[in-house]
C-alpha cells in the first residue's frame, strides 16, 4: 500500500530556492529603505522633539524654551522628557521594521522551516 503525503507547498526546490533568493533581495532592499527613513516623536506634550533616522541614529534633538527655567525640577522634568522621546523613538523604528519586514515573508508564501530565511 503507497502513502500519499499531501503537498506542503515544497513541491519544487528549484522554484523555492528562487523565491528564497528573490525575498533575500526583497528584504535587503526594505531594509536599506527602512534605514534612510526618519522618523520624528514627541514627549511632554510636544515640548520635546527627537528626529532619529532608521538606523536609530538621533539627527536632532529640539526643546520648546518655556521648558527650560532654571529650576532643577525643570531640569528633571526635561532629562525625563528627553528619555521618554529617545526610548520612543527607537521603539517607533523597531516597530516599523519588524511590521515591513513582516509583511515581506507573509507575501512570500514560503513554508515555515526555522533558519529558511
Amino acid at each position: 500500500m503507497k502513502v500519499r503525503i499531501p503537498n506542503q507547498g515544497g513541491g519544487n526546490p528549484q522554484a523555492m530556492m528562487r523565491q528564497i533568493t528573490k525575498l533575500q533581495e526583497d528584504m535587503k532592499t526594505k531594509q536599506e529603505e527602512l534605514d534612510a527613513r526618519e522618523y520624528e516623536v514627541a514627549a511632554g506634550g510636544g515640548m520635546v522633539k527627537v528626529k532619529i533616522l532608521g538606523t536609530k541614529q538621533i539627527t536632532s534633538v529640539k526643546i520648546d524654551p518655556a521648558v527650560v527655567s532654571g529650576e532643577a525640577e525643570d531640569i528633571e522634568m526635561l532629562e525625563d522628557m528627553l528619555v521618554a522621546a529617545m526610548n520612543e523613538a527607537i521603539e517607533t523604528v523597531e516597530r516599523t521594521n519588524d511590521e515591513e519586514m513582516e509583511k515581506l515573508t507573509k507575501a512570500a508564501n514560503l513554508p515555515n522551516i526555522p533558519g529558511l530565511i
